[in-house]
């Protein structure tokens, strides 16, 4: 059985300790349309859109007992990074160095046609760009 979808993307849940660096990285770098916070339990919900799909940087009341390890796709299993596709991926990566983001991957052709780069968001979570011709 398969699940019948209601919506043609995820939303997206990101637990953060500095709402307000990880909303500006978001919003203000990156260009998702600001859909407002809301309060939820233990903590509030800041929505950004992103195409269709919700980007939710959640900040709990009290800090979370742990971190994500570092080290991006090789530090370690589970959710590690997404990708947005994009055709301006120079423009959005220089936007990025300029806001004093890690460019975690340089622009980088994968194979001929698609070129992607990945940027490190204010929690050191990474955010692939990818740009197919």
């Amino acid at each position: 059985m398969a699940v019948n979808l209601t919506k043609d993307s995820i939303d997206l849940g990101i637990v953060t300790t500095d709402a307000a660096a990880a909303v500006a990285f978001y919003r203000d770098v990156l260009g998702f349309e600001d859909l407002g916070e809301s309060p939820m339990p233990g903590g509030a919900m800041h929505r950004l859109r992103c195409g269709t799909s919700a980007i939710k940087i959640v900040s709990p009341r009290r800090p979370p007992a742990g971190s994500a390890p570092a080290g991006g796709i090789q530090g370690a299993t589970g959710y590690r990074y997404w990708t947005i596709s994009v055709s301006n991926l120079e423009e959005v990566v220089a936007a990025c160095e300029a806001a004093g983001r890690t460019i975690a991957v340089p622009k980088t052709e994968l194979r001929p046609g698609v070129t992607i780069a990945i940027v490190e968001d204010p929690d050191g979570n990474w955010v692939e760009l990818l740009q197919a011709s």
